[in-house]
């Protein structure tokens, strides 16, 4: 099992992870919505497409853009459509 903690609270769980670019993404049913909070922010990967970005919210502190995705993925990039990524301090282990 694949788990991606911050604060010591567990952000996400799953078996099933798809990694790429040594990113671990997890379904994005496995991620609690309650501690995600919508971004303005996006970025552009030349092979996967325009990235989409979640705020971290634990008990009151925030993690800014800490979880990314892809809601329309590169054809590329298709194994990571309607998954969650993170970094800046989440621990994914």
């Amino acid at each position: 099992m694949t788990t991606a903690t911050w604060n010591g609270t567990i952000l996400a769980e799953s078996d099933d992870i798809v990694t790429v670019e040594g990113n671990a993404y997890f379904p994005r049913e496995a991620v609690r919505d309650d501690v995600l909070r919508p971004s303005d922010t996006h970025t552009v990967c030349p092979w996967k497409g325009t990235a989409s970005y979640f705020t971290v919210e634990v008990d009151g502190k925030t993690n800014r853009d800490a979880a990314w995705y892809y809601p329309e993925p590169k054809d590329a990039a298709q194994e990571i459509t309607g998954r969650v990524a993170f970094w800046k301090g989440v621990e994914v282990r």
